[in-house]
C-alpha cells in the first residue's frame, strides 16, 4: 500500500485511474491498483481504448467473433468498450459497496454528437442500458448542446460524469443542469440517492493556453506562469460550496440526493518545468475526485507531498491570480472559447482514432 497515496485518500480525495484496458483487467492489474494504490474510480476516453485495443491481443478473439457476424465498425467500438467498462465496473464493486460514492467508471457519449442534444440523449441511454451496471458513469461534454442532454439522462436516473469544463460559467451551468434533472427526477418518483454524477474540470490545458500567451507577452507576465489553472480550478471550487449551500441543493439533499462532486481531470503535467504532482498536491480538498494518469499516479506513490486542504478558502487569491493574467495582457474569455472549442475537436478526433484502429483490427480478422 502506498503510504503517500493513502494519506491523499485519507484527506477526503478519491483517487480515480485516467487509463483501463482489457489487459488490466483480466491480469488483476486494475484490481491490484485498487488493493496497493487506493484507486477507487477509472476514466476512460476513445484515446484510451485505442492504445489498450491497437497494443492488445486480448480483443482479437472478440473482434473476430463480430466480424464473423457482420457487425458494422461502430457495432464492434461499442461491444469491445463497453464490455471492458462491464468489467471494470465488477471489478470496483465492492469498492462501491463499501463507500458508495467511489467505485465509478465512466465512458463517454460517442464525441460525433458532441453539438447534438437529441443524439447525445439516445447514445447515453444506449451505453447506459448497454453497460447495465449501477457503477457506471456516462460521460457528457459540456457544450451548450450537451446542458439540456445533462439535465434529461439524470432525469431518467442515469448517472453522468460531466466533462471539458474549463469556464466557471460553463460549471455553474452544468450545476445548474444537474439540478434541474434531479428536480425533474423527483418528480418521477425516482430515487435520488441511485443518481450520481461528477463534473470534470479540466486543470493542465489551461495553464497550456496561458502559459503559450505569457511567453509571448514576456517581461514581468512569464512570473504569472503556471498559476491560471490552479486559480481557475479553485475559483470552481468555490461556486460549488456556493451551490451546495443554496436552499435549493438543501431541499434536494432532504429527498436523497448526492452532491455532483467537482473532478479535476487532465492533472497530468504538460510543461515538464513543473512539479509533476502539481495538479495534485495543490488540488487536495475533501470530497473531491483526482483522476489520474498512471505516470502522475505513480508519481504521487514516490514523492507526492500532502501539504493539507489546498483549496477551501482561497477565492478571493484566486481572483486575484486571474485578474493578474488579465492585466498582463491575456484575453481570458478567448483563452476558454479557444480551449472549449480545442476540445471538443480532440473529443472528435480521438473517436475517429478510436474507430481507425478497430478498423484495422476488424481487417486483420479477416485476413
Amino acid at each position: 500500500m502506498s503510504d503517500r497515496l493513502k494519506a491523499l485518500a485519507d484527506a477526503g480525495v478519491s483517487i480515480w485511474l485516467d487509463d483501463l484496458s482489457r489487459e488490466r483487467i483480466e491480469t488483476g492489474n486494475l484490481a491490484d491498483l485498487v488493493r496497493t494504490h487506493s484507486v477507487v474510480g477509472v476514466t476512460t476516453n476513445p484515446t484510451i481504448f485505442a492504445g489498450a485495443i491497437a497494443d492488445g491481443e486480448r480483443y482479437d478473439s472478440q473482434v473476430a467473433d463480430l466480424v464473423a457476424d457482420g457487425a458494422s465498425v461502430d457495432e464492434v467500438v461499442f461491444a469491445l468498450t463497453t464490455e471492458d467498462v462491464r468489467n471494470a465496473c465488477d471489478v470496483l464493486a465492492p469498492v462501491t459497496a463499501s463507500t458508495t460514492d467511489d467505485g465509478r467508471v465512466s465512458i463517454e457519449v460517442e464525441p460525433t454528437l458532441a453539438r447534438e442534444t437529441a443524439g447525445t440523449i439516445a447514445s447515453a441511454q444506449q451505453l447506459w442500458q448497454a453497460v447495465d451496471r449501477p457503477n457506471a458513469l456516462i460521460k457528457i461534454p459540456a457544450t451548450p448542446e450537451g446542458l439540456p442532454a445533462i439535465t434529461a439522462v439524470i432525469a431518467q436516473g442515469i448517472s453522468v460524469n460531466v466533462t471539458l469544463i474549463f469556464s466557471l460559467e460553463r460549471y455553474r451551468e452544468v450545476m445548474d443542469a444537474y439540478l434541474t434533472g434531479l428536480e425533474q427526477a423527483r418528480e418521477a418518483g425516482l430515487d435520488l440517492a441511485e443518481i450520481r454524477s461528477v463534473a470534470s474540470f479540466f486543470v493542465s490545458r489551461v495553464d497550456s493556453e496561458v502559459d503559450a500567451r505569457l511567453e509571448k507577452i514576456g517581461g514581468d507576465a512569464l512570473g504569472l506562469r503556471g498559476k491560471a489553472a490552479l486559480a481557475n480550478a479553485r475559483l470552481a471550487y468555490a461556486a460549488y460550496e456556493e451551490v451546495v449551500a443554496s436552499d435549493r441543493w438543501q431541499l434536494l439533499a432532504q429527498a436523497g440526493a448526492n452532491p455532483q462532486r467537482p473532478l479535476w481531470a487532465s492533472t497530468g503535467v504538460k510543461n515538464p518545468d513543473y512539479s509533476d504532482t502539481l495538479y495534485v498536491t495543490d488540488l487536495v480538498v475533501a470530497g473531491t475526485v483526482n483522476t489520474m494518469p498512471e505516470k502522475t499516479l505513480e508519481a504521487f506513490a514516490d514523492h507526492g507531498e500532502l501539504v493539507g486542504d489546498a483549496v477551501t478558502g482561497t477565492a478571493a487569491e484566486a481572483q486575484a491570480v486571474l485578474d493578474d493574467v488579465v492585466a498582463a495582457g491575456v484575453d481570458w474569455a478567448d483563452v476558454l472559447d479557444v480551449l472549449e472549442t480545442e476540445g471538443v475537436d480532440k473529443f472528435v478526433a480521438s473517436w475517429h482514432e478510436l474507430v481507425d484502429t478497430v478498423t484495422a483490427q476488424m481487417e486483420k480478422a479477416r485476413a
